[in-house]
């Protein structure tokens, strides 16, 4: 008898708890799979899944020890490749084309509308990533230190106006004097004088259909200026009134386009030098 327990047990399996475990991990691995589809599930990746599914445990076959084995073919396809949409920027691209467009249209037209001006040296305007920037003399809009435009100005500026109605981009409108101070009845410094020519311009568009909500005024008195107050000529460049037609989207990462600049005039026209 002692012989025959002998002889048993040389031929007990001590890995028979693999067959347990491969089972285990088998229906581990199915969880997961179907907790992954079911995150993110739709018609196609769960069709997927089904036939992944059933073709892996219709494929289960049993070794020598007792083990069940999954060929790896047959799971292979059983988790789905996740394809994670790109965000398109296309639409805005396109919808930053279509700015570019009209913010070069409505430059032109400026152009043309002021072109005795800009002829004359006392309008520039230019085009850049940020928008258009139009720069005009104080003296073609304004006598010497006083804020009402004159029927020439005023037409000029209508005309302006309607352009800039045509779009939707914000307008920034701003007064800039030269460093002479001023103290009268109506203004108590340059201040005042910038703030209220700009205002004067604003309203203007305003008459001429721009909607209100896009302006902005802004009065910077002589804090910054674009040429040397100590000169003549610098003083009368630094008169001035700017107006900015903001672009609605930041400049691109390759660099902005930039239309063409006219240059900034020089004032040798305009021999006004009383301090405003």
């Amino acid at each position: 008898m002692a012989g025959r327990r002998k002889h048993e047990e040389e031929h007990e399996n001590h890995e028979r708890w693999l067959v347990s475990y491969a089972d285990f991990i088998t229906l581990l691995f199915a969880f997961f799979v179907v907790m992954y589809a079911l995150s993110s599930i739709n018609e196609g990746k769960y069709r997927v899944l089904s036939n992944s599914l059933v073709s892996a445990f219709r494929n289960v076959t049993t070794n020598a020890d007792g083990m069940n084995i999954v060929p790896r073919a047959s799971i292979s396809g059983a988790v789905p490749q996740q394809n994670r949409p790109q965000k398109s920027t296309q639409p805005e691209s396109k919808a930053r084309t279509q700015a570019r467009q009209q913010m070069h249209s409505m430059a032109e037209q400026v152009r043309r509308v002021l072109e005795p001006l800009v002829r004359s040296g006392q309008v520039s305007v230019s085009e850049g990533a940020h928008g258009i920037s139009i720069e005009i003399n104080a003296s073609a809009l304004f006598n010497p230190g006083e804020a009402l435009l004159g029927p020439e100005a005023a037409r000029a500026l209508s005309a302006v106006g309607q352009v800039v109605a045509q779009g939707d981009f914000p307008i920034r409108v701003e007064g800039h004097t030269d460093s002479v101070p001023i103290s009268t009845a109506a203004y108590a410094s340059n201040w005042e004088l910038s703030s209220v020519r700009a205002s004067s311009v604003v309203r203007l568009f305003i008459e001429a259909g721009v909607d209100a909500r896009r302006l902005t005024v802004a009065g910077y008195a002589d804090q910054r200026p674009v040429a040397d107050n100590s000169t003549a000529e610098g003083r009368q460049r630094n008169r001035r009134v700017s107006i900015q037609v903001e672009s609605m989207f930041p400049p691109e990462a390759e660099g902005p386009s930039v239309g063409p600049i006219t240059p900034s005039p020089g004032g040798a026209a305009l021999g006004a030098t009383l301090p405003e």
